[in-house]
Order: C-alpha cells, then sequence, then structure tokens
C-alpha cells in the first residue's frame, strides 16, 4: 500500500508579475507563505500520526519553501531533486509572458508533439521534460515508504500522475492534468489489486482559511 500526496507550490512572485516561470527562481508571495501552513495542517490530518513520511521537492525557492512548512511539521528532512523542477523555457524565464507569448510555437494537432520545437532558444522539449520527472519518480516509488510528499509545479503535476498510472512517455503527448496552485493531488495504490488510483486531483478545500 502506498500514498502520494503532490502538492503544486502555491502563489509565487512570477505569478503576479506576469513572467515566464519556469527556472526562474521566484520566491513564494505572502499569500503563498500563509499558503504553506495550511497546506501542512491538511497534510497532517491526512497521513496517520505514526506513520513514517518521506518528503520531496524541486529545489527552486518556491517549492523549497512549501516544503520546509510540511518538514518542520512532520519533523523530516524534505529530499531536493532538481528533477521535480517545473518545465526550463530557455531564455524566456523571467521575462514577461507576452514576450513568451509572441515568440511561442504551440505543438501540432496531429504528428510529433514529444520532441516538438516551441520556437524558444534554450527551453526544454516536453521529451525531456516527461523523461527526468518519470525518472525521479521511479526511483522514489523504488523506496518502500507508505505515505510520500511531493512538492512540485502545476506543469510538471502531469508527469507526475502520468508516471504515477504507467503512462507510456510516448503517449504523454496529449496528457494534461491540470491543478491551482497551493492544491493536493491524492494518488494510492492498493496492496491486494495494485490498481493506481488518482483519489484527488488538484485539491485546494485547506486554502480557504488562508485566504481570508
Amino acid at each position: 500500500m502506498r500514498t502520494l500526496y503532490v502538492v503544486t507550490h502555491p502563489e509565487a512572485t512570477h505569478h503576479v508579475e506576469a513572467v515566464v516561470g519556469g527556472w526562474h527562481d521566484s520566491r513564494l508571495t505572502p499569500a503563498g507563505l500563509r499558503a504553506t501552513a495550511s497546506i501542512a495542517h491538511a497534510l497532517r490530518a491526512r497521513i496517520p500520526d505514526s506513520a513514517k513520511v518521506e518528503l520531496f521537492s524541486s529545489d527552486l525557492q518556491r517549492t523549497r519553501r512549501t516544503a520546509e512548512e510540511a518538514a518542520e511539521l512532520f519533523g523530516v528532512k524534505p529530499i531536493l531533486d532538481r528533477r521535480l523542477r517545473e518545465k526550463s523555457y530557455g531564455q524566456a524565464e523571467g521575462r514577461p509572458q507576452e514576450w513568451l507569448d509572441r515568440r511561442f510555437v504551440p505543438p501540432p494537432a496531429v504528428g510529433e508533439r514529444m520532441d516538438h520545437d516551441e520556437g524558444v532558444e534554450g527551453a526544454e522539449t516536453k521529451a525531456a521534460w516527461a523523461q527526468r520527472i518519470y525518472a525521479a519518480m521511479n526511483e522514489i516509488l523504488q523506496r518502500p515508504c507508505e505515505h510520500q510528499i511531493i512538492v512540485t509545479h502545476g506543469g510538471s503535476l502531469t508527469f507526475v500522475v502520468a508516471s504515477w498510472i504507467k503512462m507510456p512517455i510516448h503517449s504523454a503527448g496529449y496528457a494534461s492534468f491540470r491543478a491551482p496552485s497551493g492544491s493536493i493531488t491524492t494518488l494510492h495504490e492498493d496492496d491486494f489489486f495494485h490498481n493506481r488510483q488518482v483519489l484527488s486531483l488538484g485539491d485546494t478545500h485547506h486554502l480557504d482559511s488562508a485566504q481570508r
């Protein structure tokens, strides 16, 4: 039996400044910092007190700070993994979103989507992005811990979930699992059928108190 709690970091400065995130190392806003406590307490309420917990996080500031709040509550040290980062947008990172929008080449409706060139120098392809997330997930799931927390980014959540349900990478070109900032997605594998379930996707009920 295993349960994964996948957290998307809450509001960060690149959201409110309307600049491209990706590997741009933005920080949490005051609202984002308030949300980290709500996220941590929601996780604590879902995981038995006696359970061993492991916590993994992207190494960027906005995810690392989110993970630190939960780590303190659970008494664990976050395992930082750069493979859990958001997609790299190359030279677009930190620039105004409209700068990227003018140059972005969307993938075709039919044909090659994973290795598609989006027209921005230095940007990752979807294939490269998926491969590193899948590799990180493979290592996480080899560990025997029954309760694992993963703190990542909104875009990368798609490949965390795709990896969890064992979707082949070559089939992930059309996949999109959307979730709001600060959300918790719960994934569960039972110990009889070993089915991998998506129990909830992008739950934000815990953020109600943080927004008041």
